[in-house]
């Protein structure tokens, strides 16, 4: 008998934010699938927020992985992810309402923490508790997903896999409710919740649940030694890393390339490239430090023609991103952080009509001048802006798909971006639609 031969492993890539967040990431990660078999998250809930355009029609996910819109594409939920199982379900039903099939290619690791209503209500509750004592609000989105990974970092999580032992789900539930109900009605000052309706709406959720519940690890190394390539999606942005971000302006995970492996159980040699989403200027969503930030409600101005021109709303909240120039410097410490191995600019194409471009090479902090972005978010607050001055284009970038068709300034500027930051640029987005797209260096292919 003749052994057969083995296949050649797959090449894997990983996508990540380098700023704070809404970089695009999830347009982009729906144009890599087109060179992929399977697409994971490995990170956050459904506070993140991807919309995908295709033939004009949009589509928003927050924590199905975007390349469910490939139909050949398998999906999976790393354990790094926490689950909110009314949320995952509802998402599901919206997407089969528009034809797309999700049921049968969707692995969700058994491993998962699960956010269940009291995460929410804490997390609601507390931010209101910041903004009535005038400590500051953070921003969070109020979904639960602070308390839930606090829950699993406390060793007492609910996960994906109890949903599958109805009465050790029930005592875990128990002993997990009462904790957090001596809060919300204590400290807190917020009602408290019963067990009867969060049991039953867990049981009737593991029903459709249990059918997807994989070892998504052991799947996942299956899958790359047979040859297929993996694209693991990253939510957020490096700037808001738990570790890593303007804390304590931050998510309540790790957004950063590193965290692909340990957030969906396969080992730092299967990550290949890493690729950085960065929007040709910055944008931010909630509370915290902004160095390059610009005022959005003037009209003639910069910040409101960045705004309006990009739509500047938060897929999962709605809220107004606030807006600013490009800020290089906060971007060397993601590349440092992520080992990005070359960039993808989005949103080119919003800049067009501007007379003047400004891109952050540094700050001046006490008299001193920092080249990279400080850990402080109190320094970070301190900051000025050191910048450099760019000539503007008025001919439209939409819908390019060549470098050689860019206007000589944009190709200026972002040939500025990349000499500053030291990393090749290997794409550029000049719309929201997956076509529109400039390819210098695929990543599937270096």
């Amino acid at each position: 008998m003749t052994a057969s031969t083995p296949a050649r492993p797959g090449r894997n890539v990983v996508v990540v934010g380098t700023q704070w967040g809404d970089e695009g990431k999830g347009k982009v990660v729906d144009w890599l699938t087109d060179h992929a078999q399977g697409v994971v998250r490995f990170q956050g809930g459904h506070n993140a927020g991807h919309t995908l355009v295709i033939g004009g029609r949009k589509t928003a996910l927050q924590l199905v992985p975007s390349g469910v819109m490939r139909p050949e594409v398998a999906c999976y939920i790393g354990n790094g992810v926490v689950v909110d199982p009314a949320h995952l379900l509802g998402e599901i039903t919206r997407l089969e309402g528009i034809g797309v099939d999700v049921r049968s290619r969707l692995y969700i690791s058994e491993s998962c923490p699960l956010i269940l209503p009291f995460h929410v209500e804490v997390d609601r509750a507390r931010e209101a508790l910041r903004e009535s004592s005038g400590s500051g609000k953070i921003g969070t989105t109020g979904k639960g997903i602070g308390p839930a990974y606090e829950d699993k970092v406390a060793r007492r999580a609910l996960r994906a896999q109890d949903l599958k032992h109805p009465e050790r789900f029930a005592a875990r539930l128990r002993e997990l409710l009462e904790l957090h109900n001596f809060a919300l009605g204590g400290y807190l000052k917020s009602r408290t919740l019963a067990f009867d309706p969060i049991f039953e709406a867990s049981m009737a959720a593991a029903e459709q649940l249990r059918p997807m519940l994989a070892d998504v690890g052991h799947a996942l190394h299956r899958s790359h030694l047979r040859g297929d390539n993996l694209l693991f999606e990253g939510a957020q942005g490096t700037l808001l890393d738990i570790d890593h971000g303007t804390y304590p302006y931050v998510t309540s995970s790790n957004c950063v390339a590193g965290n692909a492996a340990a957030g969906s159980g396969v080992g730092p040699q299967m990550l290949h490239h890493v690729l950085g989403i960065t929007k040709a200027y910055t944008t931010r969503v909630g509370g915290g430090p902004f160095p390059t930030e610009l005022p959005i409600d003037v009209p003639g101005t910069v910040g409101h023609h960045l705004s309006t021109v990009g739509q500047e709303r938060g897929t999962v909240t709605g809220r107004a991103r606030r807006c600013g120039w490009l800020d290089a410097a906060a971007l060397k410490r993601s590349m440092i952080i992520n080992g990005i191995s070359g960039l993808c600019i989005t949103k080119l194409d919003v800049l067009d009509g501007l007379s003047e471009i400004l891109v952050c090479t540094g700050y001046e902090l006490d008299g001193r001048r920092l080249d990279i972005l400080p850990l402080d978010a109190d320094e970070i607050a301190a900051c000025r802006p050191i910048y450099e001055r760019f000539d503007g284009w008025s001919d439209s970038t939409a819908g390019l798909t060549r470098w050689e068709q860019l206007p000589a300034n944009a190709r200026r500027y972002l040939e500025c971006v990349q000499a500053v930051i030291g990393v090749p640029i290997d794409m550029v987005s000049t719309g929201p639609d997956r076509e529109h797209t400039i390819v210098l260096r695929h990543p599937f292919q270096t």
